[in-house]
């Protein structure tokens, strides 16, 4: 089953929320399992540069099916993963991408956001992805 456009719309509702909540903007990328694109969000005066990263966030979290956050220490140099992040076209292995699963923990999807510290990123992303599981 793929994220629905009803579920992908209150992700990044949810995610806006959280971004206000924390003074900051972001862009917003929610993708099917197969990073096919779903919905997306730029918040006013949000970066126009964290668009591209946003959405390699989303399909990095959907392609290894685990938080981009998870990623980091494995792509370290001398990790099993290194350099993995120049394959596939570009892929993000920072923190602001989040698997988005259904109520039988099957993936059913990704967000992707950017647009502040990658700590910030991780929380909006976490928060938009709370409201779909």
């Amino acid at each position: 089953m793929n994220i629905t456009l009803a579920q992908a719309e209150a992700a990044i509702a949810a995610a806006k929320i959280k971004a206000a909540e924390i003074n900051t903007k972001m862009d917003i990328c929610v993708v099917d399992p197969g990073s096919n694109l779903v919905a997306f969000a730029r918040m006013d005066g949000a970066w126009l540069g964290s668009v591209d990263i946003s959405f390699k966030k989303a399909k990095t979290a959907a392609w290894f099916t685990m938080d981009t956050a998870a990623l980091s220490a494995l792509v370290q140099p001398g990790q099993p993963l290194y350099n993995i992040e120049h394959s596939n076209g570009g892929l993000i292995t920072f923190p602001g991408g989040v698997v988005i699963k259904n109520t039988e923990g099957e993936v059913i999807g990704a967000i992707g956001v950017s647009g502040s510290t990658v700590e910030d990123d991780y929380k909006v992303a976490v928060a938009g992805a709370a409201v779909v599981q």
